[in-house]
């Protein structure tokens, strides 16, 4: 019985420790020193949460960047939650993901009135892994300025230029690789008509 009542009281005790006491001290230091990031990272635009930072969003319109496909058809509830994500698993010998690729590939030349032996960025082609990821690269955003400066009635170099504003470094210096988080690009492209 004496054992019982220490692996007992042991077990209340590291249940509250590690399962109330920890969680909320952590969630309060979130939201005091970080509040921004704790809470989703969310957009507000005019009272209502259009997104995240950390999400990717889905377009085909002609006057958006395009981000990374995804692997599913991910939604967002209004409030910005997603509903959906995934990734598809195949690998590289898979016969879906080529023809996939291959679909992706023609529809990009297609809308961007490119040839067959054009590169395209690998991260237009093929789905994040995550399903929801909001960045592409400096190159897959330079690959869409026309399309989008055509779309919208506006001057190349202003599209280009807006680009380059959203275009983050390396964290650090080193860490990543340049990224545009296609979001915050169009959100600033429709803040300037």
């Amino acid at each position: 019985m004496k054992h019982l009542r220490a692996a007992l009281t042991a077990f209340v005790l590291l249940t509250l420790l590690t399962g109330v006491v920890y969680p909320l001290s952590i969630t309060a230091i979130g939201q005091l020193l970080f509040p921004v990031q704790a809470n989703g990272s969310l957009i507000i635009r005019d009272g209502q949460i259009v997104g995240s930072s950390l999400v990717g969003q889905t377009t085909d319109a002609p006057a958006y960047f395009w981000g990374r496909p995804s692997a599913v058809n991910v939604m967002q509830g209004s409030s910005g939650a997603v509903i959906a994500s995934g990734a598809t698993n195949s690998g590289w010998t898979s016969v879906t993901l080529a023809e996939q690729v291959a679909a992706r590939g023609a529809a990009l030349r297609a809308a961007h009135g490119l040839s067959a032996d054009e590169t395209i960025p690998a991260e237009l082609l093929f789905a994040s892994a995550s399903g929801i990821d909001p960045h592409i690269s400096p190159e897959g955003a330079a690959l869409q300025i026309d399309r989008v400066a055509a779309a919208r009635g506006l001057d190349r170099a202003r599209v280009e230029a807006l680009v380059a504003e959203h275009t983050e470094m390396p964290q650090f210096g080193f860490l990543g690789m340049p990224r545009v988080n296609v979001l915050l690009l169009n959100l600033a492209l429709d803040s300037i008509e």
